[in-house]
């Protein structure tokens, strides 16, 4: 970056024949990104946080890496960026990173940090090997496999293991937890992973983390070495959309029979290496794992939330108090040997904050829901093989905000493609405590009116009438058939997606029809990318996060607005909660957070210049009530039709496009 005033001026950076489009062959210049970037250098300069929804095709990422890496060349800033998820992490280091570096001609130092649990625990690995203590023979030959990486990996991260599966139930063998690890007490810690990822993060410029590690650092400060990230003067929060969600959890108290069980496999680790003469430790052990068990048993099927008041059962307090007693057991026993060695007085200590834990809660039963305070909801989830009791509070902007100021960073900038409901930033400003915080929209550059449909079938029934999803698909299905591309279907329930997975499969034999859990999500999305003309049938987690650009996706159905169950817990408290300061939770809560919801999914449709397609919204509540004038303004400016033969002419007009372009 020669420091000159015109190649330093972010109209010029981000011209035509600017340094960008020299290293970025598909480069275009956008008056939104353009915008953007101007936006957070004016509230870096200012030392003020921003807001900004930039529609889908404005290039984020490069409207806040320009500002961001400018500041830290002319003012020694200091970087921190947040994303979604560890996919978009290691996009964004791997490839965006140096990508951008190359064309500005700069050098920042620049770090990947992930949470602890990414990272290979060379001391864990070899306990585990040791003990032999192993649920299965694959796990066994899984572990050799990990062993013989660990002589060739660098940098540790267990995500770039091809032996080790994301759902490998090998990962806690082979990493430590906040509650685990020994700290500088540990023999490997010269030689530790999350130590010299930290250590390479607290001298680098740009640090690369996700949303759960940026709220790890900002709530719980200390896990043994220190603060988990360094200070930095810009924090770059990006998919901020999904901050809330996350803050709501960080905020909160946790108890899981994961932790519980992983106490009782590392208690029993030391056992058998600095225990090994007090038997009685593996029995109270046993006792503990049997007595989570009986309470996994008592709280009935998988898949449930559930509020705490509601599962206060005379023989599930029976369960919770007796694993009380047992976990006291264990604890005492604990305390016996925990001067021996840092593992186990680790294992007392985390034995002692779980028998905290649960007596809170097990206190909670005698009480009425009219005692409890409305700052906070108590809650179970279960699993198919484990449960969660969980302490979330209502409201999290206090929380944020004191976080926030009691950050390094001066500048905050939230970015996101969804972010507002009808170009209003209330809800996330509020949720988040960013009152004083700037905002911007910016739309797409997308011509949507020229690449784009809206279809909402007529003569559907009501959502809740048991012939709804019958109803819609014999709709949809023709236009299906019609389309020569590819087709998303997004459900709000598996039990939608299934129906219909079983209605079109021999119906739709010229098509390969996916389904989300029959693959990995990211190799689920690659074959149907590589089929070019599939369907695939998904749920929530697909409604974000998927980039499928071109022919292979020009169809987007979604089943009906996507409106939280008002059963579940923390949805019900806040509505209870709104109801008593005199909101309408309905108009206040619900619409607001399915219109994030909506815009998310009918954001996978139009991903390029060049993309076509239509988007088949098959609620009827979008034409026959008021409030879905509200979701409709919400989505880009497409043209909007209610006549099937009219999508099924589009679709075969794209179909001839294709043919053509494929022919050229």
């Amino acid at each position: 970056m020669a420091e000159t005033s015109d190649s330093l001026k972010l109209d010029q950076l981000f011209s035509s024949e600017g340094p960008l489009s020299k290293i970025f062959s598909n480069f275009k210049q956008r008056d939104e990104q353009l915008e953007m970037a101007q936006a957070i250098e004016s509230v870096l300069d200012s030392d003020e946080s921003i807001c900004i929804e930039a529609g889908t095709g404005t290039g984020k990422t490069f409207g806040y890496l320009v500002p961001a890496l400018k500041a830290w060349y002319l003012d020694d800033k200091k970087v921190i960026v947040s994303t979604g998820t560890k996919n978009l992490q290691d996009q964004l280091f791997y490839r965006d990173l140096p990508n951008m570096r190359d064309a500005l001609g700069v050098s920042p130092k620049t770090a990947l940090l992930k949470g602890r649990n990414n990272y290979l625990c060379s001391y864990r690995m070899d306990q585990s090997l040791d003990s032999g203590q192993f649920q299965s023979r694959s796990m066994v030959d899984t572990l050799a496999k990990v062993k013989a990486w660990s002589g060739q990996t660098k940098s540790g991260d267990l995500t770039q293991c091809k032996d080790l599966a994301d759902n490998d139930p090998l990962w806690p063998y082979v990493t430590s937890t906040n509650d685990n690890c020994l700290g500088v007490e540990c023999p490997d810690f010269a030689d530790c992973y999350v130590a010299k990822a930290r250590q390479k993060a607290t001298a680098a410029d740009v640090v690369v983390v996700n949303h759960h590690l940026l709220l790890a650092d900002m709530v719980l400060k200390d896990d043994g070495f220190g603060e988990l990230l360094p200070d930095a003067d810009t924090v770059v929060v990006d998919e901020a959309h999904q901050l809330t969600d996350i803050a709501h959890a960080f905020y909160g108290q946790r108890l899981t029979s994961r932790q519980l069980m992983e106490l009782c496999r590392d208690t029993e680790l030391e056992a058998l290496t600095t225990a090994k003469d007090d038997r009685q430790l593996s029995v109270a052990v046993r006792r503990v794992e049997g007595a989570v068990n009986e309470v996994r048993l008592q709280l009935g099927e998988a898949g449930k939330k559930i509020n705490w008041q509601l599962i206060a059962t005379p023989t599930l307090q029976s369960a919770l108090k007796e694993l009380e007693k047992e976990v006291l057991a264990l604890c005492e026993r604990l305390e016996r040997h925990a001067s021996r060695s840092k593992g186990l007085d680790s294992c007392h200590r985390r034995c002692e904050e779980s028998l905290q834990a649960l007596a809170l809660f097990n206190s909670t039963f005698n009480q009425s829901s009219d005692d409890q305070a409305y700052a906070a909801v108590r809650w179970v989830e279960t699993y198919r093989n484990g449960f969660a009791v969980l302490e979330t509070p209502l409201n999290v902007s206090e929380s944020f905000s004191r976080s926030r100021k009691e950050h390094a960073a001066r500048s905050w900038i939230f970015t996101s493609a969804t972010l507002t409901q009808a170009d209003d930033f209330s809800l996330f400003k509020d949720e988040l405590g960013l009152s004083e915080a700037r905002d911007l929209v910016l739309p797409s550059p997308f011509d949507y009116d020229s690449q784009a449909i809206l279809h909402i079938p007529r003569s559907l029934p009501d959502p809740r009438d048991r012939a709804y999803v019958d109803s819609w698909q014999k709709q949809v299905l023709p236009l299906v058939k019609a389309n020569s591309g590819g087709t998303f279907v997004l459900f709000t329930s598996y039990a939608a997606l299934n129906k219909v997975k079983e209605l079109w499969q021999e119906k739709l034999d010229d098509k390969t029809v996916f389904a989300q859990g029959d693959l990995p999500k990211n190799e689920l999305i690659e074959q149907f990318r590589d089929a070019g003309n599939a369907v695939l049938l998904a749920t929530s987690s697909f409604w974000e996060g998927v980039d499928v650009k071109g022919d292979a996706l020009s169809l987007v159905v979604i089943d009906k607005l996507p409106f939280s169950a008002p059963d579940e817990p923390l949805i019900e408290a806040k509505i209870q909660a709104a109801r008593k300061s005199g909101k309408n939770p309905f108009f206040d809560i619900q619409i607001p957070e399915a219109i994030i919801a909506l815009k998310q999914g009918a954001g996978r449709l139009i991903r390029d210049y060049d993309d076509k397609g239509v988007l088949v919204l098959c609620d009827p509540r979008l034409i026959a009530n008021n409030y879905g004038q509200k979701f409709l303004k919400s989505l880009p400016p497409m043209k909007r039709t209610r006549e099937q033969v009219v999508v099924i002419e589009f679709l075969k007009q794209l179909s001839e496009e294709i043919l053509v372009d494929n022919n050229g």
